[in-house]
C-alpha cells in the first residue's frame, strides 16, 4: 500500500539527513521539530495496522453464517504455494474487490433468506432451503481463508437456489391450492385441510385458502345434506330437496355436485309449474278469452322451459286473435270505400298492415285509398277556393286535378259531384267582371300586380273572378288599402279609394 511504502522509505530519508548534519552541520535554526517525528511514526504505525491487522478484524465480524462443525475444511494453502513475502498493494486491492462482491451476494442471501423464513420455508421447502445454507456456510470456510473467489462461488450458489425458492411461490401456492381442491371434491378432508394451511404458508392472506379451510370444517354436514337431498328428491319432495341442496350449496359454494343437484331439482320443478300454466292458458282459450290466455303462454315462457312449446302457443293464439281483427276491419273498409270516405279506409288498412305486414289485400287496398283520398282532398281544397283561379299556375293545377278525376272508371256520388262542381268553379274563373272604382281625383291610385289608374272620381276595370288590393297614395296623407272580392256572388258594387287622414292627426 502507498501508506507501506512511505513508512519504509522515511527512516531511509531520516539516515540521509542524519549523515549529511555530521558533514555540514545546519544552522539551527533548520533542525526538524520534534512534531514532524511524531507525525512521521503516527503513519508508520497506521500504515502497519492496515496491511496486518484490518484484514483479520474483518474477516472475524463481516461473515452473517457460521461454519458447521461437521462440514469439511477446505484444505489450508500448500507451503509451496505460500509467500513469505509481503502481498503487494495490487494483491491487497484484488483481495478487497473479490471480498467485496462476496459481501454483496450476501446482503442478497440475507434479504431472501428473511424472505422465505417468513414464509415458513422450512414446512414446504426444507431440503432445498437447508442445501442452500449448506452452500453459504461452506463459503464461509472459503472466505476465512481469504479465498474470496471460490466463496463468491459458494455464495452465489446458495443465492440462486433460494431466489428459485422464492419465485416458486406464487406457482406452488396455485399448485398447493389446486391440490386441496381436487382432495376436498374426492372426500378427503383432512388432505384437503394440510393443503389449504400449506397455502397460507405462501400466502397467509389468501381468501381462498381461508375459504377451502372453513368448507372443510364443514365437510361432515355438507355430506349429510347431499345424502338427505337425494332422497327427497327420489320421493318426490322437489321443495325439501331444494332447500337441501341450497343449505349444502352455502355450506360448500364451490363444490359441483351440489349446484348441479340444485340446478336439476330447480328445473324439475319448472316443468311442473309451466305445464300447469300451459293447461290453464288453453282452458282461457277454449273458453274464449284468447288475451288472457296469452297472458298465462307468457308467464310459462317467464319460467324458463320449454321457451318454444311456450312461445308456439302465443303466435297461434295471436294469429287467431289477430286473423277475427282483420275480418272485423276489413269489413270496415269496405263500408269507407263505399262510402267514399278514402281517409277513413287509409286508416283501416293501416291497421290491418300493423297486425300483419304482409296481407296482400291491405297492400294493394292501400296504395289505392291514398290515391283517391289525396284525390279527394285536392277536390275539396280546389273547390273551397276558387279566388285563387286568376293566377295562372293555381289554375293550371286545379285543372290538372279536374282531369284526373275525370279519368277515374264509375265515380261515386261524392267524386261526380266535386268534379262538377269544380267544372263549373273553373268556367268562371276565366270570365272577366267589370268593376267599379270611386275616388277623389286626388289620390293615385294603383290595384296592385294588375294596373295604375291614377287620379280619378269614377272608373272601371274588367277583372277575372279572385281576390285584388286597391292601393291609394296621397302626399302628406296616410296611405290606404281596400280589399275586394271579384266573382262568385261577391263582386261589391263600387271600390272607394281615397286618401283623407292627413299626417299629423288631422282628418
Amino acid at each position: 500500500m502507498p501508506e507501506q511504502e512511505s513508512s519504509h522509505r522515511l527512516p531511509e530519508q531520516a539516515n540521509d539527513g542524519a549523515a549529511g548534519a555530521q558533514a555540514l552541520p545546519p544552522p539551527e535554526t533548520r533542525r526538524p521539530s520534534p512534531w514532524l517525528w511524531l507525525g512521521v511514526g503516527f503513519l508508520l504505525i497506521v500504515a502497519l495496522l492496515v496491511v496486518f491487522v484490518l484484514p483479520v478484524v474483518v474477516t472475524e465480524y463481516e461473515l452473517p453464517l457460521e461454519l458447521r462443525a461437521d462440514l469439511p475444511q477446505p484444505a489450508p494453502p500448500s507451503n509451496a504455494s505460500q509467500n513469505t513475502e509481503a502481498p503487494s498493494p495490487f494483491e491487497e486491492a484484488l483481495a478487497a474487490r473479490e471480498r467485496q462482491r462476496a459481501q454483496d451476494v450476501l446482503a442478497d442471501i440475507l434479504d431472501v433468506q428473511a424472505e422465505l423464513e417468513a414464509l415458513q420455508v422450512e414446512q414446504w421447502a426444507g431440503e432445498s432451503f437447508a442445501a442452500a445454507l449448506e452452500s453459504a456456510r461452506a463459503g464461509d470456510v472459503f472466505y476465512r481463508a481469504r479465498e474470496f473467489d471460490q466463496a463468491n462461488d459458494s455464495y452465489l450458489t446458495a443465492a440462486a437456489t433460494l431466489e428459485e425458492l422464492l419465485e416458486s411461490v406464487p406457482s406452488r401456492l396455485e399448485e398447493t391450492l389446486a391440490e386441496g381442491e381436487s382432495a376436498l371434491t374426492g372426500g378427503d378432508p383432512q388432505l384437503a385441510e394440510a393443503r389449504f394451511n400449506t397455502a397460507l404458508l405462501l400466502d397467509p392472506g389468501n381468501a381462498q385458502a381461508r375459504a377451502g379451510l372453513e368448507r372443510t370444517a364443514n365437510h361432515a354436514e355438507f355430506t349429510d345434506l347431499l345424502e338427505s337431498a337425494a332422497g327427497l328428491a327420489q320421493g318426490g319432495d322437489l321443495r325439501q330437496a331444494l332447500a337441501a341442496y341450497q343449505q349444502a350449496a352455502a355450506l360448500d359454494p364451490a363444490n359441483e355436485q351440489a349446484r348441479a343437484g340444485a340446478g336439476a331439482v330447480t328445473e324439475q320443478i319448472r316443468q311442473g309449474e309451466f305445464s300447469a300454466v300451459m293447461a290453464a292458458g288453453f282452458a282461457l282459450l277454449d273458453g274464449g278469452d284468447p288475451e288472457a290466455a296469452i297472458a298465462e303462454f307468457e308467464r310459462a315462457e317467464g319460467l324458463g322451459v320449454n321457451n318454444e312449446q311456450a312461445r308456439g302457443a302465443i303466435d297461434q293464439t295471436r294469429n287467431q286473435i289477430a286473423s277475427v281483427e282483420i275480418t272485423r276491419l276489413r269489413e270496415g273498409i269496405e263500408t269507407a270505400e263505399q262510402g267514399e270516405q278514402w281517409q277513413d279506409a287509409v286508416e283501416a288498412y293501416d291497421e290491418v298492415l300493423a297486425i300483419d305486414a304482409n296481407v296482400v289485400f291491405a297492400q294493394e287496398g292501400r296504395e289505392y285509398a291514398s290515391r283517391r283520398a289525396l284525390l279527394d282532398n285536392l277536390l275539396t281544397e280546389a273547390i273551397a277556393n276558387p279566388f285563387r283561379f286568376n293566377e295562372d299556375p293555381v289554375y293550371q293545377q286545379a285543372l290538372d286535378i279536374y282531369y284526373t278525376g275525370r279519368t277515374i272508371e264509375s265515380p261515386g256520388p261524392r267524386l261526380a259531384g266535386q268534379l262538377d262542381e269544380l267544372e263549373v268553379l273553373l268556367a268562371d274563373s276565366q270570365v272577366p267582371v267589370e268593376v267599379r272604382f270611386a275616388s277623389d281625383n286626388l289620390t293615385d291610385v294603383t290595384v296592385l300586380r294588375i294596373a295604375e289608374l291614377g287620379e280619378f272620381e269614377q272608373t272601371s276595370l274588367s277583372l277575372k273572378p279572385g281576390r285584388y288590393v286597391a292601393l291609394g297614395r296621397r302626399v302628406g296623407y296616410r296611405d290606404v288599402r281596400e280589399e275586394f272580392t271579384v266573382g262568385f256572388g261577391q263582386t261589391p258594387a263600387r271600390v272607394t279609394v281615397q286618401c283623407v287622414d292627413r299626417l299629423g292627426g288631422r282628418r
